[in-house]
């Protein structure tokens, strides 16, 4: 597997997002997906306090004791209101929400700490000030951020730059070959600032597995057991038609779609680690095997042609 920076941290290339645990997998399917992970070169895991209600959390610290060493932690705080009549980004729900973490991984320290969403009724300033306090205490020792656009990202550089707080390492938002949104403004800012990138959704919620067929997903996918109204998001016949494209033309290369889909996105030099979820062995297998398509500028090119809206 290969490894990247983020920060001054090594991480994997593929990452393993842990948004079913507690969820979709109970504490022992999780553990066999995670130590799958760990056989794999997967160093990176990905979750937050929302997902499972903390399980998530508290399932991935079981799965990952005596390898903390060897693993980078990341989680993710202030999803939305919080109780207290607090906001996510909000100082006294930081302290807070951070020593609740810390509990459910059974973790001395956080290697990446992230605002989950924006924060609209808490300035910036307050929000960066307590996470600095965090990493001045030792309890994390990256910050990063998920959802910010490229002005919140510039703004919030420039106060951390301008008070001496830690910076953040990171920004974690939407991304696939599908879903190029980030790339107008994210990406550049994310060169500018030297931040790293970290993709979430990359295969569009199974999209681009290659297992969705014309009559539908798979059954028992995570595609399958959504809503009608949210399976849109992922199956409208534009997204469907792309994938077909895209899948002969991975093919075409002797390569596929899962390779194609990852490599797209490790093409972008901002981009430290894939965020991919798994439910299943094979999956995390499959995902960490994907990472080999190093594309040319004019593959890169052609792809974007193809997915072009």
């Amino acid at each position: 597997m290969k490894h990247r920076k983020l920060g001054n941290i090594d991480v994997s290339v593929i990452g393993l997002g842990c948004n079913n645990f507690g969820m979709r997998l109970d504490e022992a399917d999780t553990a066999k997906v995670v130590h799958a992970a760990l056989d794999a070169g997967v160093n990176f895991f990905d979750t937050a306090d929302v997902y499972g209600n903390g399980l998530s959390e508290e399932y991935l610290g079981k799965a990952l004791k005596g390898q903390r060493d060897d693993v980078v932690i990341a989680t993710k705080f202030g999803a939305y209101d919080v109780p207290e009549t607090l906001t996510g980004g909000h100082p006294e729900w930081i302290k807070k929400a951070v020593d609740n973490s810390l509990r459910r991984l059974g973790a001395d320290w956080i290697d990446l700490y992230q605002h989950h969403f924006p924060d609209a009724k808490v300035p910036v300033a307050d929000t960066l000030g307590a996470l600095n306090d965090l990493v001045v205490a030792g309890k994390v020792r990256h910050i990063g951020c998920s959802n910010y656009g490229a002005d919140l990202l510039g703004e919030s550089n420039e106060v951390s730059n301008d008070r001496g707080f830690a910076r953040f390492a990171s920004v974690q938002n939407r991304f696939s070959v599908l879903h190029s949104e980030p790339l107008p403004d994210v990406i550049p800012a994310c060169e500018e600032l030297g931040l790293a990138f970290l993709p979430y959704f990359p295969l569009e919620s199974g999209l681009l597995t290659g297992k969705v067929t014309p009559q539908g997903p798979p059954e028992g996918s995570r595609l399958a057991a959504m809503p009608e109204e949210r399976k849109e998001m992922f199956l409208a016949d534009w997204q469907l038609d792309r994938t077909r494209v895209l899948t002969s033309y991975a093919s075409n290369h002797g390569r596929s779609i899962l390779e194609l889909a990852f490599g797209y996105l490790l093409a972008h030099a901002p981009v430290s680690s894939v965020i991919a979820g798994a439910t299943r062995v094979d999956q995390i297998v499959a995902n960490a095997a994907a990472d080999g398509w190093e594309m040319t500028p004019d593959e890169l090119g052609e792809i974007s042609e193809i997915v072009k809206v």
